[in-house]
């Protein structure tokens, strides 16, 4: 396990607090891919999803006074990211198209399947922040990047035996973390076991 993960939240937390650009580095580089995940689930292009995301951190660097009334990163992070896709979303979205939802009972369903996913992609971001390092390496590989078993193992150096057994690892751990969605981390089990 690298140093980098026996680093407390209330240490990092008071370092950034203190202006200290590692302890901005260190956030940035653990929860920006995921962040990016979780927001184009919400609005769907990268392109603007990264904005979003970049948008939260600069945030986070502005307010770094109030760094140590942070309970929660992850879940503070998370949040930001969500506000912020919101707002972008009710700033794009025209009146037309919120009556066009409203006459459209169908999309009472697909707005309620939406929500559940959002939520779900919430969750899975603060479970991944409980993985060790490589099993999340790995795993945000396969899952975000679509990268292929043997291409994972040629990127982290290790073979494809071990790419798989950092990602069952990665999932048993997912699979505990939310349970309360166990259908989807189903979906998300066999969207990444190749």
């Amino acid at each position: 396990m690298h140093e980098e993960y026996l680093v407390s939240n209330d240490f990092i937390l008071s370092e950034l607090q203190s202006g200290e650009e590692r302890a901005f580095d260190f956030i940035f580089r653990k929860y920006y891919k995921s962040l990016c995940a979780q927001a184009v689930s919400y609005v769907s292009e990268l392109d603007i999803a990264q904005s979003v995301v970049q948008d939260c951190f600069i945030k986070l660097w502005e307010k770094r006074s109030e760094a140590t009334s942070i309970n929660s990163l992850i879940s503070y992070l998370s949040l930001m990211v969500r506000n912020h896709c919101i707002d972008y979303l009710r700033k794009q979205k025209s009146m037309n198209e919120l009556h066009k939802k409203a006459q459209n009972p169908e999309e009472t369903d697909n707005t309620r399947e939406t929500i559940i996913y959002h939520e779900f992609e919430e969750k899975l971001v603060a479970a991944l922040a409980l993985l060790p390092e490589r099993s999340r390496i790995a795993f945000e590989y396969s899952r975000f990047e679509e990268f292929s078993y043997p291409e994972i193992a040629i990127k982290m150096g290790i073979t494809t035996k071990a790419v798989e057994a950092l990602i069952s690892r990665a999932l048993k751990i997912l699979r505990i973390e939310l349970k309360e969605y166990l259908p989807i981390a189903i979906i998300l089990y066999k969207m990444t076991h190749q």
